[in-house]
């Protein structure tokens, strides 16, 4: 009887290593064979989501490994937390350890959206409506999206810097929108902070309302300063700028492509052949560099400017120059 008991309990001792060695190697395969077989393998982890619904999900995709490895590899490494929230992808090449630390270091799926140089915005707003950013622009009157995002100014127009911003899944238009916001007080604030003495301009918001309109007179980048200089020219002198991008912006929906006699004549606030000095509000989104080039207007003494067929501009110091260059520009010379 005592022998047969000795077996039995070498027998079971036996059986049990065997076992545990069966299920050792299964774990350590498990261990160092790729999660998944598919070249790419993109999941959301919803917020809220913890380890065991996690397990479900990678496993509904496919995912290589037992239920019951991926719970000994928490508990022997306490993964059970490092589950976050996201839009993820990941390769074939990972393996169980390292997919969970590839999520705990948040590495989520990330999308751009670029906010173009001289779109106005109501182009702005359109554009982050269309986007897959969450939606919140039509639930907000402008006043309304004003306060929230600290603008004190009267309009949105210019209030965004335009720049490519990288967003995630889930990410709102208004987070966009308050980035760009910041962005351009920064910029604004650097230009003004170190723009030219002898500069008219009153205020940022000026500064502001100026960059906008150089904005949309060139996209030359070898331009903006001289541009900014004949503006800045016109202003001392008490010239009216006029500047095609300002009328069309003031007679709104009524541009259909060609600016007319029409138009020039009919004055709105913005309209800088009928009325001298700055327009109200900027006209655009300017970038950063046609708001440092309002700040530093050329030295030269160009007071006029027409476009020369080759994409840029003939800049002229009188009167007379300039008549010849819109000639040219007209026979297309």
């Amino acid at each position: 009887m005592k022998k047969l008991l000795i077996y039995l309990v070498l027998l079971t001792f036996i059986t049990g290593l065997v076992i545990g060695g069966y299920f050792y190697n299964q774990y350590q395969d498990f261990l160092t064979q790729p999660v998944f077989t598919a070249k790419s393998t993109s999941f959301e982890i919803k917020k809220g989501t913890n380890y065991g619904d996690f397990v479900k999900l990678i496993k509904s995709k496919g995912a290589n490994g037992d239920v019951f490895n991926w719970k000994v590899m928490a508990r022997y490494h306490h993964l059970e937390n490092s589950i976050k929230a996201g839009e993820f992808q990941v390769d074939s090449s990972m393996k169980p350890r390292e997919l969970i630390d590839y999520i705990a270091q948040n590495n989520v799926i990330t999308y751009s959206i670029t906010l173009i140089e001289g779109h106005n915005w109501r182009q702005i707003k359109q554009q982050l409506i269309n986007s897959p950013l969450s939606n919140t622009l039509l639930d907000l009157s402008e006043k309304e999206l004003m306060d929230h995002l600290g603008i004190e100014a009267g309009h949105l127009e210019g209030q965004f810097l335009p720049e490519t911003y990288q967003y995630t899944k889930g990410d709102e238009d208004l987070d966009i929108l308050s980035r760009a916001h910041v962005a351009l007080n920064a910029e604004l604030a650097k230009a003004w902070t170190g723009r030219d003495q002898d500069l008219l301009l009153k205020t940022p918001y000026e500064l502001l309302i100026l960059a906008s309109i150089i904005e949309k007179e060139t996209a030359e980048s070898s331009e903006r300063n001289v541009v900014s200089g004949v503006f800045h020219r016109r202003l001392k002198k008490g010239m009216r700028l006029q500047t095609d991008p300002t009328v069309i912006y003031g007679v709104g929906t009524a541009y259909a492509g060609d600016i007319t006699s029409a138009h020039l004549r009919t004055d709105t606030p913005y309209n800088t052949y009928t009325r001298k000095g700055l327009p109200p509000t900027p006209i655009a989104m300017p970038s950063a560099a046609s708001i440092h080039a309002a700040a530093h207007p050329n030295s030269g003494n160009e007071l006029y400017f027409v476009a020369n067929n080759k994409g840029g501009h003939t800049f002229s110091e009188t009167y007379e120059e300039h008549q010849k260059a819109v000639q040219a520009y007209l026979k297309g010379l």
